[in-house]
This record gives C-alpha cells, sequence and structure tokens, in this order.
C-alpha cells in the first residue's frame, strides 16, 4: 500500500529494528550534521547462533551473503531511526558496501542487493540510493559484508 508508513512496512515483512550496536572502538554509530546523517560501518548481527563469516563464494554462498547484507542494512536502519526520531524522517542518499570476496568474484553488487531491498521495502521511494558495491581482501572479524550509509533527514 502507498499509504503504509516505514513502520508498518517494517512490520508487515515481520522485522523489528535491533538495539543501535555499541562501538567497539573510538567512534560512534551515527554522526548527524544539518540534515545528514552518516552511519558508521556495520558488520551483520545476530541475536542467536554464530555471527556469520566467511569469503563469498568460497565460504558463503552469494544467497547467504545477500541475507547477511540485508542484517545489516537493519542495523543501518536502527542506527539512521534514533538520530532522526523515527523511520518517516528517513531518506537513504549513499550506500558503500564491501564484501569479503574471492579475488576473482565478481558479483558484489548481487550481495549489496540485500541491504539495498531492504531499503527500498521499508522505506519505499525514500530508500532509493546511490551505492558502490566493492571487494576486500578481508573485512573484521571475517564478516562476509560491511556497509555503511548516508541518510537526509526530512519532515
Amino acid at each position: 500500500m502507498p499509504n503504509e508508513t516505514p513502520e508498518q512496512r517494517l512490520a508487515a515483512l515481520g522485522l523489528t529494528l535491533p538495539d543501535v550496536p555499541k562501538p567497539i572502538g573510538t567512534y560512534v554509530p551515527y554522526r548527524v550534521e544539518g540534515d545528514i546523517i552518516w552511519t558508521s560501518g556495520q558488520g551483520p548481527r545476530v541475536t542467536q547462533g554464530p555471527r556469520p563469516r566467511g569469503k563469498v563464494p568460497s565460504e558463503m554462498s552469494i544467497e547467504d551473503a545477500y541475507a547477511s547484507a540485508r542484517l545489516v542494512g537493519l542495523g543501518l536502519l536502527a542506527a539512521a531511526a534514533e538520530a532522526a526520531g523515527g523511520l518517516s524522517k528517513l531518506k537513504a542518499i549513499k550506500v558503500l558496501g564491501m564484501v569479503n570476496a574471492d579475488v576473482d568474484f565478481e558479483d558484489h553488487p548481487k550481495v549489496i542487493n540485500g541491504c539495498s531491498d531492504l531499503f527500498v521495502a521499508v522505506l519505499g521511494d525514500n530508500g532509493k540510493h546511490a551505492r558502490s558495491a566493492v571487494g576486500f581482501a578481508s573485512l573484521p572479524g571475517r564478516i562476509p559484508v560491511e556497509i555503511e550509509a548516508i541518510f537526509r533527514i526530512v519532515e
């Protein structure tokens, strides 16, 4: 439905926003300057079971990495919503998606679509954004993806 709020869309997906992660270093989870929110990079977080780990695609399938990117997107929405005062005040501007990839891997965008698809599913047109999806030789804790995002606060 076009008149659904982002909160209603999130609930219809059977999702809830997680707690905003506590920094594990000398940084903050987000920074607000004027009407712009910069989120710190996040990896996938789970409430039960082991944290996703591994190189794509030799240790983790593209589909599982997509699911990890979706989890990261949920965490990014939580941080940005906290900064803006709610999901309804968010407009996604830019996403930088980093994939822990094998050297010959070429499908980075298919992985980061997990985050991008979630933003559009929850925020509608305000979820559409510019994006980079790139590969890295390694990521902290061997996580499969790390993503950061920039949002604008809208009224």
